[in-house]
């Protein structure tokens, strides 16, 4: 369902627009109509030959006037507290960046400045062959050993040096069969 707060808002400023067209049409008409002077008393305040326009726009008027002051006056304040909270967004999200930032480094993870943290030295040291040679077997297709031979190596991030040893395969079933054997100076 679309949202229709849009459509609502402009209807309510149509009508509103609207009504103070027909009710400043009305006030100038009654304006106009009604020429005569007046006397106002209210207890002891009293005013002698006042215009009988005057008595019902005045009032109407003075009301308009403090009620779009108040208007402003409330949206100002909405503008502050906006404001401030923006404010405090933008603090909050330094604040957010500086402890990720600090976490990365704690983590050792990349930042995304691109800068390149320093890389440790890891000793690979090559174990001596100790599986047998596998048979050689013809490829119906006619691709060669070299083609089909692979390594696999193992390696650790331990500071402790690390004895990897490489196994070279020629069929895709020795893959299952055939694993790395990895052994750290700290097991013996």
């Amino acid at each position: 369902m679309p949202d229709l707060s849009h459509l609502w808002q402009r209807f309510v400023l149509a009508s509103a627009l609207i009504f103070g067209l027909l009710l400043g049409a009305g006030a100038t008409v009654f304006g106009y109509s009604n020429t005569a002077s007046v006397s106002i008393g209210w207890s002891v305040f009293r005013i002698n030959g006042v215009p009988l326009w005057a008595v019902a726009i005045v009032p109407l008027v003075v009301m308009l006037v403090a009620g779009t002051l108040y208007h402003w006056y409330s949206s100002f304040h909405h503008f502050t507290q906006h404001m401030r909270h923006r404010h405090r967004v933008h603090e909050l999200e330094a604040e957010l960046a500086t402890v990720r930032a600090h976490l990365d480094q704690l983590l050792e993870m990349p930042d995304a400045s691109g800068a390149k943290l320093p890389q440790k030295t890891v000793a690979v040291e090559p174990a001596p062959d100790s599986t047998p040679a596998l048979p050689e077997v013809a490829n119906g297709n006619g691709a060669d050993k070299a083609k089909r031979s692979r390594k696999r190596v193992s390696l650790t991030t331990d500071s402790e040096p690390v004895t990897v040893s490489t196994v070279a395969t020629s069929e895709p079933d020795a893959e299952a069969e055939t694993k790395p054997a990895v052994e750290s100076a700290s097991q013996s």
